[in-house]
């Protein structure tokens, strides 16, 4: 029998990017196909709803593969990362103790926070039976003590064997200070580099020069912004230490981004591929001995910026697809914020959980077993060259503009971060950002006042913050406030929703009235519906309502809503859900309050809870 060789697909003709174009207008009936379907981006940028192979063909980011200049896909032939965790040092036993258990538990990469003084004694007793050819090791702390910290494992390891062998970081990070806190850092930066450079000179692969701007990401800042700045930092480092007389291959092997993931899944994926591209093509042009010295070394932070006290569970859901993001775009290694972080100590519970997170996307779904399988998505590849544009923009104004430390000595990334903050908080008072279980859809009957521990944004080191610090207020933070206040105030209003008339708007006014005003914490009665508003208003009454919601169609609020309004007589509040035609008519009948899909929640509400919490 002969062997059929037909291809399916050859009995069909090829279709161009216009014809699926015009099929879609027509499916759109007449509706604009860019208003309707083209998305603009917070990144500048606007996002198609299809891409084809032709609209990625001259992209020179499909030219290399998995280890290869400019490692776009990846700086290694594998994407196994490390599962990182950080221990509090403030006994060396006791941290040794933790760690030891960690890694017990699945842990591959221990950040140890200095609270004490390093010295051989605390570091023999810090690293007992930890393998450390094995596991990363990263110590963070005060950056004026991290020369004394790399003295210190320096002297521990005097005459080890496999010096060459040891991976992690001792983060110096002396711009932290004036980005976090709008101080400069008091001590001569370059000096304090170059002496960091000499004590861990045995130690080839320990990274010493942190770029963190997981503080960008958790203070609000776009994708792009982040990566421009990140890339200007690391610019500034590179700078710094050549200038101190570091080549700039050992001033590259030794810098390591720390890097936010906030909740926008292939953007983000996106982000930390444009970061390896244009990181590489920044360390080319010192002229570096090996094109090796261009890769990056990325740590990965799942956001702070998007975490929520109330529904905080769904913490979990936030952080699980930022560690995808990072996992499939390739980073070695990775932190999962544990989901209760922002209203108290996390628990063995929620630090078991965050561990878990990453175990399961490697052990589980094996996603450390495929290298870049974004690679060649005409959708990925193009958000990759889109925003590594935006990013690189930030990038050169930066530079033009004196670098990065310039930059955060007048105040100027601080500005530009803390602008985009206050519109993404706008965005989120609005629900144009959602934020679920919070400014959408809200667990009507959580009370979350008695499980708060902790202050928000309390470092513990003393600092108070200046004029050109960044605004680390959360996105929840607001709506948090809001609905606090209602729960604190001992006085949890009734709200009323008085459904009348078209089934199908009564019913989807009512749902959307009853996730407003439960923003606020407020108590929903929720109706079938009433046949006359006196019915409804009276009921309303009857259960103590201080604020009644009429929800029907705009055809019938003409007639229903003067009438229930002037029944109701003052007695509560008087709410119509949507934006009518027949508003101003009747605003002059005395109807001031309407609720609907451009309403700004947040000053709403707050609004209502001047008048109701007196």
């Amino acid at each position: 029998m002969a062997e059929n060789k037909e291809k399916l697909f050859d009995q069909f003709a090829p279709n161009t990017k216009q014809e699926w174009i015009d099929k879609v207008t027509a499916d759109l009936k007449g509706a604009d196909f860019n208003k309707k379907l083209v998305w603009r981006t917070n990144e500048g940028f606007n996002v198609q709803p299809m891409y084809r192979a032709e609209d990625i063909k001259d992209f020179k980011t499909i030219d290399s593969l998995p280890g290869e200049y400019p490692y776009v896909r990846g700086t290694r032939t594998d994407n196994t990362w490390y599962i990182r965790e950080d221990v509090v040092v403030e006994d060396a036993a006791a941290a040794n103790a933790a760690a030891l258990d960690l890694l017990d538990k699945g842990v591959t990469s221990i950040g140890f926070a200095m609270k004490i003084d390093a010295t051989a004694e605390v570091m023999a007793t810090l690293l007992h039976d930890i393998d450390i050819t094995k596991v990363e090791i990263n110590f963070v702390g005060c950056p004026n003590k991290a020369v004394a910290t790399a003295k210190a494992l320096a002297e521990y390891l005097k005459g080890y064997d496999a010096l060459d062998a040891i991976r992690g970081a001792i983060e110096f990070d002396p711009f932290k200070r004036e980005l976090k806190h709008g101080k400069p850092f008091p001590h001569d930066i370059k000096a304090l580099a170059a002496e960091l450079f000499e004590a861990a000179k045995e130690m080839p692969h320990l990274r010493l020069f942190t770029v963190d701007s997981t503080l960008l990401c958790n203070a609000g800042a776009y994708i792009y912004q982040e990566l421009g700045y990140a890339l200007s930092w690391g610019a500034e480092w590179m700078n710094l230490l050549t200038d101190a007389g570091i080549s700039a291959t050992d001033a590259a092997k030794r810098i390591k981004f720390n890097m936010g993931i906030s909740n926008n899944y292939f953007m983000e994926l996106s982000k930390f591929r444009a970061a390896r591209m244009l990181w590489a093509q920044i360390v080319k042009q010192y002229n570096p001995e090996c094109e090796c010295a261009c890769k990056i070394a990325v740590h990965a932070i799942t956001s702070e910026f998007n975490q929520t006290i109330f529904d905080a569970h769904v913490n979990l859901l936030r952080s699980q697809t930022e560690a995808m993001s990072a996992a499939l775009a390739g980073v070695d290694s990775i932190t999962v914020q544990p989901f209760d972080k922002q209203y108290k100590q996390p628990d063995e519970l929620s630090k078991h959980l965050a561990r878990n997170q990453q175990l399961l996307l490697m052990e589980e779904s094996h996603l450390n077993k495929v290298i870049d399988p974004a690679g060649g998505s005409y959708y990925v590849e193009t958000l990759t060259v889109s925003l590594a544009e935006q990013a690189w923009k930030v990038f050169i104004d930066t530079e033009d503009k004196g670098g990065f430390k310039a930059m955060i000595e007048a105040g100027d990334v601080q500005k530009a971060i803390n602008a985009t903050a206050e519109k993404r908080h706008l965005d989120v008072a609005r629900r144009k950002e959602q934020l679920l279980g919070t400014n959408q859809f809200p667990n009507f009957n959580e009370m979350a006042a008695g499980k708060i521990e902790a202050q928000e944004g309390k470092c513990g080191c003393g600092c108070e913050d200046g004029e050109n610090a960044l605004n680390r207020r959360r996105a929840a933070s607001d709506f948090e406030e809001l609905r606090l206040a209602t729960e604190r105030s001992g006085k949890r209003p009734k709200v009323f929703m008085l459904t009348i008339g078209n089934l199908a708007m009564r019913l989807a006014r009512s749902q959307f009235s009853s996730n407003f005003f439960a923003c606020a914490g407020y108590e929903i009665i929720d109706n079938l519906g009433f046949d006359t508003v006196e019915q409804g208003v009276d009921a309303a009454l009857a259960k103590g309502a201080q604020v009644v919601v009429l929800c029907s169609s705009d055809d019938e609020y003409e007639t229903l809503a003067p009438a229930a309004f002037k029944y109701l007589d003052g007695r509560a509040e008087f709410v119509v859900a949507g934006a009518p035609a027949c508003t101003e008519a009747l605003q002059a009948a005395g109807i001031e309050n309407f609720v609907h899909v451009r309403s700004n929640v947040l000053e709403t509400l707050k609004a209502f809870n001047a008048k109701l919490l007196k």
